[in-house]
Formats: C-alpha cells, structure tokens, sequence
C-alpha cells in the first residue's frame, strides 16, 4: 500500500526555464544550444550536482567543451536566478495529499548553485516531510544507491513509496528497488496515475 509520495523536482514541481532565461541574458538560439551542449551534456554536469567539483572548476569544463563561447558560457552560468520557476498546482497538491495522510518527499539531482540561487522555485519544500538533493549526499540518480540513502534517512521501505520523476531511467532505478513508479507527463496525466495507483488525491 501506498503511504509515501516521492517527487522529483525539476521538471515535475518545477520547470526548467533554460531558453528563455538564457534569452533574458541577451544570447540566441544558436549560441544557447552551444551552451547546453558543452554544460547539460558535459559529464562535469552531474560532477556539480553531486558536489564533487567547485562552480569554477565546472564553468571551465564547459568553457573547455566549446572555447570559443566562453563570454556567453560565463555570463548564463554566472546567476541562475530564474532557469527553474515553481509550477503553480506544486503546493496545492503537496498539501491535499499531506491532509489525505501520505508522507510527502523530494528526491532531486540539484546543484548548490541552483538550490541557493533558485530559491523561489522550491518554496513547497516546508509543506513537505524533507527530502534528498544530490549536492548533499554526493549521489544523483540513477544510481540506487541515491534511493537507497532516502529510504534509510526516513526509515522508509520501498514498496510504501510512489516515485515521480519526468526521466525514465530514473523511474526504471526506483522501480527495479520496489517503488512504484510514474514517469511525469504533466500534471492531469499525473492526478490520474496516482489515482491508479490507489493514492487519495482529488484532480
């Protein structure tokens, strides 16, 4: 039976806003996908999200990938205020399933950078029971062993939890652990699945 419900955070209770917050910054299309591709596709990406190496040292990775961008790839990686917006049904539905009686977790890959500078987009976290980011623990998902220092911080097993995530491997990693599972495609899909799943919660 279900009592917990486990959410990832980017792309679930927040959305990413990378064209457009790298638009407000005065690059275009073309430059912003050099960008992504020497930063998201970088393996020093998930590096910094685990908290193994400094923003400096990151920064020069991705400036390393595609040197002739450097300008560009410091000025959108200098202040992330703004790249992850809450999503408006986000705390509304913590609380509704919080009032039905689930546990209610995140379990996110999240760098300190945007942790500290994204502060607005995780303004559901104190409705919620607690939760793991990756810089903190020096783990990022896939890896089970991410999920498995949630569940013995709370003391939780697997098959009391659903886990929620917009990535499949993520949600194949949490499955093949005991979770349930859902991958995220919006938020009426989401209502729907948990429904399925036998969780309380009102669309």
């Amino acid at each position: 039976m279900i009592q917990n419900v486990v959410f990832d955070i980017g792309g679930v209770l927040a959305d990413f806003r990378i064209q457009e917050f790298m638009m407000k910054k005065g690059l275009d299309a073309p430059t912003i996908s050099r960008i992504l591709k020497a930063s998201v596709m970088n393996p020093y990406w998930a590096k910094f999200e685990r908290g193994e190496v400094s923003e400096e040292e990151t920064v020069q990775a991705f400036v390393s990938a595609d040197p002739q961008i450097e300008a560009q790839i410091r000025l959108a990686f200098a202040d992330l205020s703004g790249m992850l917006v809450m999503q408006d049904y986000a705390i509304p539905l913590v609380r509704r399933l919080k009032e039905a009686g689930y546990g209610v977790y995140y379990l996110s890959n999240y760098s300190k950078k945007a942790y500290d500078e994204c502060g607005e987009s995780l303004a559901f976290m104190p409705y919620m029971d607690g939760g793991v980011v990756s810089f903190r623990v020096g783990l990022t998902k896939p890896d089970p062993q991410m999920f498995g220092c949630f569940l013995e911080r709370y003391g939780l097993q697997a098959e009391s939890c659903v886990f929620i995530d917009d990535a499949e491997e993520n949600v194949t990693a949490a499955r093949e652990l005991g979770f349930a599972g859902i991958v995220f495609r919006g938020y009426d899909a989401l209502v729907k699945e948990l429904q399925a799943a036998g969780v309380e919660v009102d669309a």
